[in-house]
């Protein structure tokens, strides 16, 4: 049956490992109905961590998608992982998804992949709210976290509840409801009924100043919004509810404001408040703008497709299950009506694919349907070329639209089969893996034979491995992990490179003229610009000829060859990043010279100054923020320091001390454990990629010898 458009609401939970987002989502179905028992992440029972390594380790590693119903809405919900190793799962879900729910801690408030994943969503426009979980946990700090929210991740929160109390129930103005800001009433969850049963009452005498205080910061920041509000409010008229409900809902799918709703997930406390936020405040997908796209066979010719069905077809593969059986693909259905038995077209790879099934899906469960809708999420089964990124659309109105991006991996290890008998069967399961992990790479090495496996960290290669293991039952042998490096040039050359040969009877002749240098920026290479498509942020090619006498077809035939140089490796063999090559002059015979001349004499230039400038290697550098007692602080710094980490920043929170600080990756294998030894197990730490910078030469001469 077809959904009304108006009432899906394709949403997302992020935020932080461990700040509650599978617990909320878990809470969600419940309160929707969609389950009769609230599973628990600690016993591994919960809807959306099916997978058996989620359930032992008690996190989240696959984004899972749910549907449940809530009033007058369908929710299509997709839990995201908050470890950083995991972080492409966040950012093709964002990619597809018209609102988010980011979760904090408010013990923890604003944490580092809490960052991470909210420049995510604002990459991707994405409107959201905010949930400000454990409030029943010691050291919570509901206003702290508010102007974290404010501060560090430069947002506008509006406050819509305030919490009564704060921490667990021994303790005397323990966490006891919260104080909705638009009706302006207590509001308590009766712990008989699992917070099913909300009571409202007056709000206590006591707290009516801090309420109203915080009203008054609520209209403030709406009055911007609406000019029928500013004018009810100028002239102190009541202001009706729904007016209230309409304005928030404006500038939050705007993106002006983040509403800020407050509770404690684990108890069922708040929940109800924020289903019904969603249902309020979030997009549908007729609030969204058409999505965009080029004309595949034109593509400087912009297209958009709208939310309607009966547009032409158009969606974008986010996510595919790999199975032998056949893969599911994930699909965000943006225009027009898809049904299950037909023909569509990708026309990035220009091949048709069979859509032979249509399944809603629902964790790890699916239910088949015959059609779906613009605005609806939809597994297909029958694809065979289509990979995540990819757009699928009518063959007879083809449009191609943005890919999604992910980072480079930053860490590598060998992996080789017991006995030769199961290689071929490793070689397809990787090819498998890779087709449902983007941020998965696999090949071999040309320099020992070996297959290497890479990834974004320790832990996403462990689950890989474990998955060889367990699920496909594999023999394999692995080794020791590695960084994943890049290389550069450690200073400008100018080179000159030659074609002088006689082939099949006829000579040969060019010169080809170039620069190479490093690209001018900071120590740090950023990493955000080997996130992105465009291949000008890592290695750039111009023409800068000093006369014009270079045939076009010449100049032509040594930048082809140039541009492959550069997209490959540099001397040690690692690929190269940040460097410059500029096509200076060159020379030509009138008789000797061809597009074969130059396309060697390229060549000989780019090696001769690749030799000539020298490498410079480059190893990718961690953000680390760790949260430890003061009196760990000198043991975990003096380590910090031994790993040739530098500290930017470090404050108080509570009882714990933020140390933020740059690291090498590699010389953070195994940190975790090493943190937990140096504090008794009391301190964390998380880490996601921030850069790479030049490694020390000693580095460098482990390769060179």
């Amino acid at each position: 049956m077809a959904r009304n458009i108006a009432g899906i609401r394709n949403i997302g939970i992020i935020a932080h490992i461990d700040a509650g987002k599978t617990t909320l989502t878990e809470r969600m179905l419940f309160f929707a109905g969609s389950i009769h028992r609230s599973g628990d992440v600690d016993k591994g029972t919960t809807t959306t961590d099916f997978d058996p390594e989620e359930q032992q380790r008690g996190i989240t590693i696959y984004a899972a998608c749910v549907t449940f119903p809530w009033h007058d809405c369908i929710v299509n919900l997709i839990d995201t992982p908050g470890h950083v190793d995991f972080t492409a799962e966040v950012e093709r879900s964002l990619r597809v998804l018209d609102g988010a729910v980011v979760v904090f801690s408010a013990r923890e408030g604003v944490e580092a992949q809490s960052e991470t994943v909210w420049r995510q969503a604002d990459r991707h426009h994405v409107p959201r709210l905010a949930f400000i979980n454990k409030m029943d946990r010691e050291g919570a700090d509901f206003y702290g976290t508010f102007e974290e929210i404010r501060n560090r991740l430069e947002a506008n929160p509006v406050a819509i509840q305030i919490p009564v109390g704060v921490g667990p129930p021994h303790l005397p103005d323990r966490f006891r409801g919260l104080i909705d800001l638009i009706r302006m009433k207590f509001v308590t969850f009766s712990a008989e009924t699992q917070g099913r049963e909300e009571t409202l009452h007056e709000i206590p005498e006591e707290l009516l100043d801090q309420a109203q205080e915080w009203r008054n910061h609520l209209l403030e920041a709406l009055y911007d919004q609406s000019q029928e509000l500013m004018e009810l409010g100028l002239s102190e008229a009541p202001i009706p509810e729904e007016l209230l409900h309409k304005v928030v809902r404006e500038a939050t799918i705007a993106r002006k404001i983040v509403p800020v709703l407050c509770g404690t997930a684990l108890d069922y406390v708040g929940i109800p408040p924020v289903l019904d936020s969603v249902a309020r405040y979030l997009p549908s997908p007729l609030d969204v703008p058409p999505v965009e796209g080029v004309d595949p066979k034109k593509l400087d010719k912009k297209l958009k497709r709208g939310p309607d069905p009966e547009e032409p077809f158009c969606g974008l593969v986010f996510k595919i299950l790999a199975d032998k059986h056949g893969d599911l693909a994930f699909v965000r259905v943006y225009s027009g009506t898809l049904k299950a038995n037909s023909r569509v077209f990708n026309p990035g790879k220009e091949e048709k694919e069979n859509v032979s099934q249509l399944w809603h899906i629902q964790a790890d469960d699916r239910k088949q349907v015959p059609s779906v809708e613009a605005g609806d999420i939809v597994g297909i089964i029958g694809l065979r070329h289509s990979i995540t990124g990819d757009t699928l659309c009518e063959v007879k109105d083809p449009i191609l639209l943005e890919r999604i991006t992910f980072p480079e991996t930053v860490i590598s290890m060998a992996i080789e089969p017991e006995t030769s008998a199961e290689r071929k069967k490793l070689a397809d399961t990787l090819e498998m893996l890779k087709r449902q992990d983007p941020t998965f790479r696999a090949g071999d090495s040309t320099e020992t034979g070996q297959t290497l496996i890479s990834g974004m960290g320790e832990l996403h290669l462990e689950v890989i491995k474990h998955r060889l293991l367990r699920d496909f039952k594999l023999n394999v042998k692995v080794h020791k992990p590695r960084v994943s490096y890049r290389e550069t040039v450690a200073k400008a050359v100018e080179a000159t490179g030659e074609c002088r040969q006689q082939i099949a009877g006829k000579n040969l002749f060019a010169k080809v003229r170039i620069r190479l240098e490093p690209l001018p920026d900071s120590p740090l290479f950023a990493l955000a610009a080997a996130k992105r498509a465009d291949k000008k942020e890592i290695t750039t090619l111009a023409a800068n000829l000093a006369d014009e006498s270079l045939p076009q077809i010449y100049q032509q035939a040594a930048m082809e060859v140039l541009q492959q140089q550069i997209e490959g490796s540099g001397l040690v063999g690692f690929p190269l990043m940040k460097v410059k090559v500029t096509l200076l002059g060159g020379e030509f015979s009138e008789t000797e010279s061809d597009e074969l001349a130059f396309r060697r004499a390229a060549a000989d230039a780019f090696h001769d100054a690749l030799q000539a400038a020298g490498p410079q290697l480059l190893e990718p550098i961690m953000q680390l923020e760790i949260t430890t007692p003061e009196e760990n602080l000198g043991d975990i710094v003096a380590d910090l320091q031994q790993r040739r980490a530098t500290i930017t920043e470090t404050s108080i929170r509570g009882r714990s001390t933020i140390v933020r600080a740059l690291a090498p990756l590699a010389a953070l294998f195994g940190y975790a454990g090493a943190i937990r030894s140096l504090s008794q197990g009391r301190a964390s730490c998380s880490m996601e990629p921030a850069a790479y910078g030049p490694a020390p030469k000693e580095v460098l001469d482990t390769f060179l010898l």
